[in-house]
């Protein structure tokens, strides 16, 4: 074997030392609750990751077609590093807690471990590579949900995505199995080929299925997002804020990719399908969204909601498809860290609290943080000028290029779902300002990191909704 193509795959390479550097650091540490250094060199290494990400872009195929990236692979890689790292900021109020400092070391090692995860999933060229970066990413996620065993019912909530993560992966391994049967190779562009080739028979119908439902479950897309809200709910919300954007993210570009290059001929077949999903997801979340009395089973709703708004841009089938996918997952990524960011200082001020009345008169008391909450919800829900109207924008112009009166139809759907988002997030905001209580949340300081955290994600959201750079960006990357 020629160990010279191991260069090929340099973004993985310098993550896995990231994981070696933060294993020795944890390791040799002798007094764990005193490692202040800790957070800021993980910081460190994940902005040089996000760096060697964002500039070693060149499309690759190594290992006879297992290992394959492109540009669009190595941006949406970017957008989960810098996803990773504002986690990884505003993890250090949590972190310095005294029943979790002495896990700090743990925590860094299985962030980056699922991190490497995505990345193999979503180089993947071969469907047993993507299987096992899936894996790599789950199998450390499962332990990530349970680190606050002892508090807020986190055993709880590892127990059930465990569980369901278990579950879909062998629906999804029978249905890789029902797809080699079809076509007689597990390579991308093999089985692309002989798809186009052969006529396209139950069995490569119900493979397709089947491999669907199985990512199903890890983007949590109606209606299999039944774990979605206990789990969310019961770990960490620095955990949660992770799973919701990072995770999320990496799937639905993995979907959204094998679906255009390896079930290309088979577009009339999963479109339909497609098409259920999408309306059935935005619509029953955005519903059970505004019955939510509890920050983060909302947040939860919001999620399902907000992955079906990301594969609508998959329905259009093209590269602005790809592009509006990718842009919308970096929005994505800013604003709902930002809420998560709000939460968890809340929830640290605030005796643990999440539900929704802990936010009754915020405004009155803690007027910044009320503000950058609002122009993140304003953001999620879609709203001018801030990112997350021109990302919904670019969503519904890459489905509405597929020219059907179908796909004009989800659109049309998608749009008034909008609306209904509006409102459920208007709720909090409506909390903050309007409601008067006298047990408001009194007034705090927050610490160093929450404050860049905001800073960063705010940036993100106002930069987005006023600069071209960024879809120019990934539009050039997607063709």
């Amino acid at each position: 074997m020629n160990y010279g193509q191991f260069l090929n795959m340099v973004p993985e390479a310098t993550l896995m030392a990231i994981l070696v550097i933060a294993f020795i650091a944890d390791f040799a540490s002798a007094k764990k609750a005193e490692r202040n250094w800790f957070n800021p060199l993980m910081c460190i290494l994940l902005l040089v990751q996000t760096v060697v990400t964002l500039f070693y872009n060149e499309p690759a195929t190594v290992f006879g077609g297992m290992y394959v990236t492109t540009a669009a692979v190595a941006v949406m890689k970017t957008i989960l590093t810098v996803g990773t790292l504002i986690v990884v900021i505003q993890a250090k109020n949590w972190l310095s807690r005294s029943d979790t400092s002495f896990k700090e070391g743990e925590f860094y090692m299985l962030v980056v471990s699922t991190l490497l995860g995505m990345y193999m999933m979503m180089s993947a060229g071969h469907f047993l590579m993507f299987f096992l970066g899936l894996e790599m990413a789950s199998v450390p996620m499962a332990c990530l949900v349970a680190l606050d065993k002892y508090r807020h019912n986190s055993a709880e909530a590892s127990a059930k995505y465990i569980l369901t993560a278990t579950f879909s992966s062998g629906i999804m391994l029978y249905g890789i199995s029902l797809i080699y049967a079809a076509v007689g190779t597990l390579y991308f562009d093999n089985a692309a080929v002989r798809f186009g080739l052969i006529d396209h028979s139950a069995l490569a119908i119900v493979g397709l299925v089947f491999f669907f439902s199985g990512l199903g479950f890890k983007i949590s897309l109606v209606p299999f997002h039944f774990w979605t809200a206990d789990t969310y709910q019961g770990a960490p919300t620095t955990v949660t804020g992770y799973l919701s954007v990072v995770s999320k993210g990496a799937a639905a570009f993995t979907l959204c990719a094998i679906l255009m290059k390896v079930f290309g001929s088979m577009v009339r077949e999963w479109e339909y399908m497609l098409y259920i999903v999408i309306v059935l997801s935005i619509t029953i979340a955005n519903l059970f969204a505004i019955r939510q009395s509890e920050l983060k089973r909302f947040m939860a709703f919001s999620s399902i909601s907000q992955a079906g708004y990301i594969m609508l841009a998959v329905v259009g089938n093209s590269q602005a498809g790809v592009a509006a996918l990718s842009y919308y997952v970096l929005v994505y990524v800013v604003a709902n860290l930002a809420v998560f960011t709000v939460i968890s200082v809340v929830e640290e001020n605030n005796g643990g609290r999440t539900d929704m009345a802990a936010y009754d008169g915020f405004y009155t008391t803690n007027p910044k943080l009320s503000f950058l909450l609002t122009l993140a919800l304003f953001s999620l829900a879609g709203i001018p000028p801030f990112a997350g109207m021109f990302s919904k924008f670019f969503v519904f112009m890459a489905a509405a290029q597929q020219g059907s009166s179908l796909a004009y139809f989800v659109v049309f759907i998608a749009l008034i779902n909008t609306v209904v988002s509006l409102y459920y997030y208007l709720l909090i905001v409506k909390a903050m300002y309007i409601k008067q209580t006298d047990n408001a949340l009194p007034t705090f300081k927050s610490d160093f990191n929450t404050k860049l955290a905001l800073a960063v994600c705010t940036l993100g959201i106002a930069i987005c909704g006023v600069c071209s750079f960024f879809y120019d960006w990934i539009a050039a990357a997607a063709m």
